[in-house]
């Protein structure tokens, strides 16, 4: 036998395969690298940008970008690329632990419903399918201004703030993923593999944890990019209508809303924050594109 043919294949993982995969992905790929530089440009970027978010310069009002305010100033003089930097840290926050929020409701919720059978799995996606069907929208706007006094004043103004909205918005994107799961619960559990298992005594957390979880991640981590997204635009809604942080603690939604009056004064207000969220909705929906056809075997790259 040739020594070539002799040599053992070395084995490569799913993960490593499915990195291999993704970084075919070109708009994916790049989009990966461009969300991280906006992670550590808002996270390093008020250290090494030492200029106050709230601090006040009447004579510069309204000025447009320049070296001195690279993206100009607001109606009081105060730095916008300042307030950028440092609102993106609170939407990005908002984004990944409502994010979390949902992704380890739906995660649970799906899989009690996926691995148990006739009532408890009807009553689940019962309470699921009404969840759904209601409006979302006002919903938010109820909570918020009902429970908004009694958060800030058990943890402070922005923790309460940032509490109330990571609740209300992961509050109403478990759905989607509770579903996912459910179904592909529905699909694995009689694959042969953890019949396999059941068959050498396995209990069924084992069955779910060693077994059928993994084996869900793929769509799971998808829609993990989705709700990502989909919370910051959530965030930026609530802070555009006025429900979000107040206006000393500036969120990108929330400089949209004070630039409102004065969108033909001094555009470049509502650009820069616009901008940041368009950026970051956008990376986050082809790095969740990316990820599809990566963990999907089926797809050929």
């Amino acid at each position: 036998m040739p020594a070539e043919l002799s040599k053992p294949v070395a084995s490569v993982s799913p993960w490593r395969e499915a990195w291999r995969r993704f970084k075919r992905h070109r708009l994916a790929y790049w989009s990966l690298w461009l969300l991280g530089l906006m992670i550590l440009a808002v996270i390093f970027g008020p250290m090494v940008y030492k200029v106050g978010i709230n601090d006040v310069d009447l004579q510069a009002r309204l000025a447009s970008p320049s070296w001195k305010h690279p993206f100009g100033t607001d109606d009081l003089g105060r730095d916008i690329l300042a307030r950028v930097l440092y609102g993106g840290r609170i939407s990005l926050a908002v984004g990944f632990a409502a994010m979390a929020m949902a992704i380890i409701v739906g995660v649970v919720i799906g899989a009690i419903a996926g691995m148990a059978k006739g009532w408890v799995d009807a009553a689940l996606m019962w309470v699921t399918d009404l969840f759904l069907s209601l409006p979302q929208l006002p919903l938010l706007l109820l909570l918020i201004f009902l429970f908004r006094e009694p958060l800030k004043q058990a943890f402070g103004l922005e923790a309460g703030i940032f509490i109330l909205i990571v609740l209300v918005i992961g509050g109403f994107r478990w759905m989607p993923v509770a579903r996912l799961v459910r179904a592909q619960f529905f699909s694995l559990r009689e694959k042969e593999f953890v019949e396999a298992a059941r068959a050498l005594g396995a209990s069924p957390a084992r069955q779910v944890v060693r077994h059928i979880l993994p084996n869900a991640l793929g769509p799971v981590i998808v829609a993990a990019t989705i709700d990502i997204a989909a919370a910051i635009i959530a965030e930026s809604t609530l802070s555009f209508l006025g429900l979000g942080f107040p206006p000393d603690i500036p969120t990108w939604g929330r400089i949209l809303y004070d630039s409102r009056d004065y969108m033909d004064l001094a555009l470049h207000w509502a650009i820069f924050p616009g901008m940041a969220i368009f950026l970051t909705v956008l990376t986050i929906n082809f790095i969740g594109d990316g990820l599809r056809d990566a963990l999907d075997p089926r797809k050929v790259m």
